[in-house]
């Protein structure tokens, strides 16, 4: 006998995302005791293993309420009823947004909506909830009476419990009130009146963050102190205080951060706080609430889209790519990428082998050089948001992954990025100075890229962003592979007049083989650009260099690569 009571349903499923949520804090409770054992390659590990979790307890939760409602798990209006009964269980709750989504997820394996559903979805596109949110986050607070005095924050550092010692606390201490002192010296003569910081320490790579606000009289910014394992001592690193610096930390090129907060809510609210111009999905994303981001940034768009109702959807700046074809709202900063039916030469993928990329990235260290990529299954447009010269891009090229229907366009499948502008028009576009600036942090991104094991594959100036910081970022993901898995050669040398004048190689080309020596004939640079390359980063096109990352990869030896600049670290 089987019950279809829709209260006992929706326990169920809150039941079931509190499962989620509590594997989810399990595994990130393990940030703290890899950052003490130094141990890099478990938290990459775990990063992956936490990625995954979540469709893992859809999937789990799925196979249980089909088995429980057999015939009627496919029953519209009970699931109208369980809705109601849902509301009413997580209503109050500081997360009842991230339930929500559950639910939604859940609703959306069984029907396979296309668009949304709000008879049985939770939909609030006029609403932003988490401005609702006043419950305050758990922090510790601490007077600053005198930054010549080193006990306040040697009082802060101790507040923090980790089972390794500080290599010398004091020191570290009296480090963090010279550099506020020297940072916040236009706020007068005594800058720091009072500093809070949350309970919750943040992980992520090889680094804890102490994240809050230091105020002043009139005035607060953010504070963020970077803490390190130098061979099982603790040291202080660096400290954030410009907005900038905290940005580029909290970025959408940066991989989510570990950390174990009871509810996250209320930490949104307060990081909002620090980062008011940052969007919301982006920061439930950092912190590792991908599926929450994704409705976030699904409510605002549309929120948006609506209120903007003359606007067109048109295709984005840049040159089209080959794999993609990528649209935009000109008044809003997203990009909506869409897989061709059919690449043309030398593409040689199927469509499969381009969702396994972004699957790839979605799962890799991005070290603040790969843009994430969110993937939206069945988003309905009117038809008439479209510009007449991409509707019939899309129609022409991506038909595949379109559905008509009726005064609507539906995409199965396509991928959201914040939008940059492409490095093939920025150079153009800025000053000789700026443009060397650029060129050079290209070359940069590269090699972060490559000492995270990662090669883009396709190293074109039109497959790179610059962000509104003027920090280049990689954003196309088709031909990206692992380092590990190519091959640098050397470009033979002709043995003859027939192979000196041939066009193309004359010597046999393996799918995963990469001549360093030839990249500079494809970029595409101006000759004073590439000059000015070639002399930072002129190994880049030195097959050895390659040869020798490659062969510390194998062995695990990955780079550290610091989210900031040497200019905040401490002395």
């Amino acid at each position: 006998m089987h019950t279809y009571e829709p209260r006992i349903i929706a326990k169920l499923i809150c039941d079931a995302f509190d499962d989620y949520h509590e594997r989810f804090a399990v595994i990130t409770r393990r940030a703290k005791l890899r950052f003490e054992m130094m141990d890099w390659a478990g938290a990459r590990e775990d990063a992956v293993e936490r990625i995954a979790l979540y469709d893992e307890c859809i999937d789990a939760c799925q196979s249980r309420m089909t088995t429980l409602l057999q015939d009627r798990a496919h029953d519209h209006p009970l699931w109208m009823q369980i809705r109601t009964a849902y509301a009413v269980l997580v209503d109050g709750l500081i997360d009842r947004e991230l339930y929500k989504t559950f639910y939604n997820t859940l609703t959306r394996r069984f029907f396979s909506t296309q668009g949304v559903d709000p008879v049985i979805e939770f939909v609030a596109l006029d609403i932003e909830p988490t401005d609702a949110i006043t419950h305050p986050v758990a922090r510790h607070s601490y007077a600053i009476s005198d930054l010549r005095s080193t006990d306040a924050f040697v009082q802060v550092l101790g507040n923090y419990s980790f089972d390794i010692h500080y290599a010398h606390r004091t020191r570290c201490a009296a480090a963090i009130a010279v550099r506020l002192q020297d940072d916040l010296a236009h706020w007068g003569a005594h800058p720091v009146r009072a500093i809070e910081l949350l309970d919750t320490v943040f992980y992520r790579e090889r680094r804890a963050y102490l994240i809050g606000r230091v105020f002043g009289e009139f005035r607060f910014s953010p504070c963020v102190i970077v803490l390190i394992n130098d061979g099982g001592k603790l040291k202080v690193e660096a400290i954030l205080t410009h907005r900038a610096d905290v940005m580029h930390l909290f970025g959408t090129s940066r991989s989510y951060f570990h950390a174990d907060l009871s509810t996250v809510g209320d930490a949104v609210v307060f990081l909002r706080s620090l980062l008011p111009n940052k969007p919301i999905d982006e920061i439930y994303t950092v912190l590792g609430r991908a599926k929450q981001g994704k409705t976030e940034r699904y409510r605002t768009f549309f929120r948006h889209f609506a209120s903007h109702s003359n606007e067109q959807l048109t295709q984005a700046e840049g040159t089209p790519g080959m794999v993609m074809a990528v649209f935009t709202l000109p008044s809003y900063p997203l990009v909506f990428k869409v897989i061709r039916d059919r690449f043309a030469y030398p593409k040689d993928m199927t469509n499969a082998d381009v969702q396994a990329k972004y699957s790839l990235v979605f799962n890799l260290d991005r070290i603040g050089r790969l843009l994430d990529a969110q993937s939206y299954r069945f988003l309905r447009f009117p038809r008439t948001r479209f510009a007449p010269a991409l509707l019939d891009e899309l129609l022409q090229t991506c038909a595949d992954n379109l559905i008509e229907d009726g005064a609507d366009i539906v995409l199965k499948l396509c991928y959201v990025q914040r939008r940059l502008r492409p490095l093939n028009l920025y150079l153009r576009e800025q000053t000789a100075d700026a443009a060397r600036r650029a060129v050079i942090d290209y070359g940069q991104a590269i090699k972060d890229m490559a000492c995270n094991n990662i090669f883009p594959g396709d190293m074109l100036l039109k497959n790179f962003g610059v962000s509104r910081h003027g920090r280049v970022v990689f954003y196309d993901y088709d031909e990206l592979c692992l380092i590990t898995d190519c091959e640098f050669r050397d470009w033979p040398e002709p043995t003859c007049y027939e192979e000196e004048m041939a066009d193309g190689p004359w010597f046999y080309v393996g799918p995963n083989d990469v001549f360093p020596e030839r990249f500079p004939q494809f970029l595409g640079l101006p000759a004073q650009l590439a000059k000015a390359l070639k002399a930072v980063h002129g190994d880049l096109f030195k097959p050895e260099w390659w040869r020798r990352l490659q062969a510390d990869l194998r062995l695990g030896n990955y780079s550290d690569t610091p989210p900031y600049s040497d200019a905040v670290r401490l002395a």
